[in-house]
């Protein structure tokens, strides 16, 4: 919508936020607190759950839908942090909405190991407890997608920094963060070969 006009008729805002859920910041205040044309919309786009009314930005399952699509806990309430199936279901849609997540979740093992196996720079918003953590590092290197300061082996403990299959896995991935691993390695002729690329 773009001459910001205020829809006001219920029919014609559940066709806008079908097509796009943008639409519902367009929407009258008593069509924004209509559960069904907020449904509508945060299926198209999660982050329509903004322009819902406060009593909709608390309805577990509008939140659920929203995100699927969007990382929406800036401005829902902050019960849903630390609810753990919509964590679980939030990181493996988004891996990043673990930064959200109540520091419980974050060192929460199987929340953690969700995350990083959807996107391993996931890693840096886990406890640093799980970053000594073998298996949840190897998952994340081996999903790490590579871009600048964010790579899963940086925020790896230092003992997994020196395991030679963490780092194998790494480097595989993503080449140039050979530099993260401990010196041995670093100076590892196969590992360095592969680094080189």
């Amino acid at each position: 919508m773009t001459d910001n006009k205020i829809i006001t008729d219920r029919e014609e805002i559940l066709e806008a936020v079908k097509k796009d859920g943008f639409a519902l910041k367009d929407a009258s205040e008593s069509l924004k607190a209509d559960r069904e044309v907020v449904l509508e919309a945060v299926r198209n786009y999660g982050d329509a759950l903004k322009f819902a009314d406060e009593a909709l930005q608390a309805d577990r399952e509008l939140v659920i839908e929203a995100l699927k699509t969007f990382v929406v806990f800036d401005y829902v309430d902050d019960s849903f942090r630390s609810d753990r199936e919509l964590v679980l279901e939030a990181v493996r849609s988004i891996a990043t909405a673990l930064y959200y997540a109540d520091e419980s979740l974050k060192a929460d093992r199987d929340v953690v190991l969700e995350a990083v196996k959807n996107d391993g720079r996931a890693l840096q918003f886990a406890d640093e407890s799980l970053w000594a953590d073998r298996e949840v590092v190897l998952e994340a290197v081996k999903t790490d997608e590579g871009l600048e300061e964010e790579e899963a082996l940086m925020f790896a403990d230092e003992s997994l920094q020196a395991d030679r299959e963490v780092v194998l896995a790494a480097v595989k991935q993503c080449p140039w963060v050979l530099e993260f691993a401990s010196e041995e390695l670093q100076n590892d002729p196969e590992l360095k070969k592969l680094a080189e690329g």
